[in-house]
């Protein structure tokens, strides 16, 4: 007898017992297949995001790609300027530990283990000026775009921005990438965020044509924050400033930026002016 299809109505109290259990279980079976598949499609994701990386713990495949940052930084980025890349003490472990962070390699969180960097956090560079700051970013960017690297961002800067919103009266193509779904090369793809870079925030805070640019900077760190937690999406920064200099220039009644400082691993970059 199908308890399960059955018609309790005039059963027993027994039989009655014994239909709603099975249905019981029979539901169970059924969640659990599901959550089974569920669990099953997120090992493949898995599966597949980190098969989208290289294995840089793997010293030959790491060998590979310094070399080829070095020829990007030497024969793309730099060439203009004709000047070479300079690795040394003061950016040698840097880009060392920039190499696995991008490349989503475990061994980036052993490069400097005092400081407890973690894959997972956006990037805050900071340093005097000329040490390097956005060319690091500059290279990178074109690194990864190259490599077709999944954590790929895109550059810009303060003055960009606020021209943007001169024109626009919205920062959308900075934080949410709002562009009526259009589609362009090499620029944001309108679906969804994407990662960017804001370099030298912190140094043109002043009202700028007819904006006000820390309160543009703010609202996108604030923006950033939310697509960082809800898409995984992530917003680097680079300045001059110190983080106590940062904290006093954004602060404000609720603490809101300087507490959203937390949430990067901040890269101190020494040295003099490579310019």
């Amino acid at each position: 007898m199908s308890y399960v299809t059955e018609n309790t109505t005039g059963l027993p109290p027994e039989a009655v017992a014994k239909v709603m259990e099975k249905r019981r279980l029979d539901a169970l079976r059924d969640e659990k297949l599901k959550i089974d598949k569920a669990l099953n499609q997120v090992r493949l994701d898995i599966s597949r995001a980190s098969k989208s990386f290289p294995d840089l713990t793997d010293p030959d495949i790491f060998k590979c790609h310094w070399d080829f940052l070095c020829r990007v930084a030497e024969d793309i980025v730099l060439a203009p300027q004709r000047r070479k890349f300079v690795v040394d003490d003061n950016n040698n472990k840097i880009i060392i530990f920039l190499l696995y962070y991008f490349n989503n390699c475990s061994l980036a969180e052993q490069i400097f283990p005092d400081k407890r960097f973690k894959l997972a956090k956006p990037l805050l560079i900071r340093g005097d000026k000329g040490v390097g700051k956005t060319f690091l970013m500059q290279l990178f960017s074109e690194y990864l775009r190259r490599t077709k690297n999944p954590n790929f961002f895109f550059n810009v800067s303060v003055t960009e921005m606020v021209n943007y919103y001169t024109i626009n009266n919205n920062l959308n193509r900075y934080t949410y990438n709002d562009r009526s779904g259009t589609k362009e090369d090499n620029t944001f793809d309108g679906c969804r965020p994407s990662n960017v870079c804001l370099n030298d925030i912190g140094l043109q805070t002043q009202t700028f044509f007819g904006q006000n640019t820390k309160t543009l900077v703010s609202e996108f760190i604030h923006a950033r924050y939310e697509i960082w937690t809800q898409w995984n999406c992530r917003g680097h920064l680079t300045t001059n400033l110190s983080v106590q200099a940062l904290a006093k220039e954004f602060s404000d009644a609720y603490g809101r930026t300087v507490d959203r400082f937390k949430s990067y691993n901040i890269i101190e970059m020494t040295g003099t002016s490579r310019r």
